[in-house]
């Protein structure tokens, strides 16, 4: 499956991949476009069940969304890219940097984990979904995505991203709770074979730091940094930061 996408840069430049994250669409990405953009050609794309991609039936699984991730290199024909994901979109990135190491010049991998802390949690949420819609959940949600500081600060942030994880489709948010609730990629980390920064936020009860610790202590040498001030969506947090540090790395390793 082909998930939507925009590919936008100059068609010299190495492509950084920057997939959603879960009740997310590309606009995940805005304040990292301007200064990644100055090096790499962006594709941004949403996961199945997300914004304009296609909504087939659930539940899904996170190869399902890493197989349509290598559906989507194929169709655009790009061998080798950058990979940065954040939650979902960096448990795809772990699938890939494991299974097919050779189609990733570098991986991120932000805000993550190699199994949920409470997996049920996520099958009891998605059960709510389609019974009754993302709206029940919303404020929750959001509450786990930005700091306390930051909703003071840019209310207009998160009231924004509120509407963005409303109108994910009931149906597609639902699989990917599943698919959340059946990841466990604790045995598997040591196949990953890519050149790996580990970005975890400081108060992200989501991905707390003994999940995102693990991923840099498995993953061989796998580098770890931690934020300050910044929760599971760290690049909106703390975007100056983030931006900063994923891109030390990325060119590091396409130097």
């Amino acid at each position: 499956m082909i998930p939507a996408h925009v590919l936008e840069g100059p068609p010299d430049a190495p492509v950084l991949v920057l997939p959603c994250s879960l009740g997310t669409t590309r606009e995940l990405w805005e304040p990292q476009l301007g200064p990644f953009g100055r090096s790499f050609r962006l594709l941004r794309y949403e996961h199945r069940g997300h914004g304009p991609s296609p909504v087939p039936p659930g539940p899904y699984t996170v190869e399902q969304l890493a197989r349509d991730a290598l559906d989507l290199l194929d169709h655009l024909r790009l061998e080798r890219v950058e990979w940065c994901g954040l939650s979902l979109g960096a448990m795809v990135g772990m699938w890939l940097g494991a299974r097919v190491p050779e189609r990733l010049q570098s991986l991120v991998l932000a805000c993550t984990s190699a199994r949920m802390g409470a997996p049920e949690a996520y099958r009891e949420r998605a059960t709510l979904v389609r019974e009754r819609g993302i709206a029940p959940v919303a404020d929750a949600v959001v509450a786990r995505w930005f700091t306390a500081e930051t909703v003071r600060r840019r209310p207009e942030l998160a009231a924004r991203f509120r509407r963005i994880l409303i109108s994910t489709p009931a149906e597609g948010y639902a699989s990917c709770c599943e698919a959340l609730a059946d990841w466990d990629f604790r045995d598997e980390l040591g196949a990953v074979d890519v050149p790996t920064l580990v970005l975890a936020g400081a108060e992200d009860g989501a991905t707390p730091a003994g999940d995102t610790g693990l991923l840099a202590a498995q993953i061989q040498g796998a580098r770890l940094v931690v934020l300050e001030g910044a929760a599971h969506l760290a690049n909106l947090d703390r975007p100056r930061e983030f931006t900063e540090t994923v891109l030390e790395h990325v060119r590091e390793a396409v130097a």
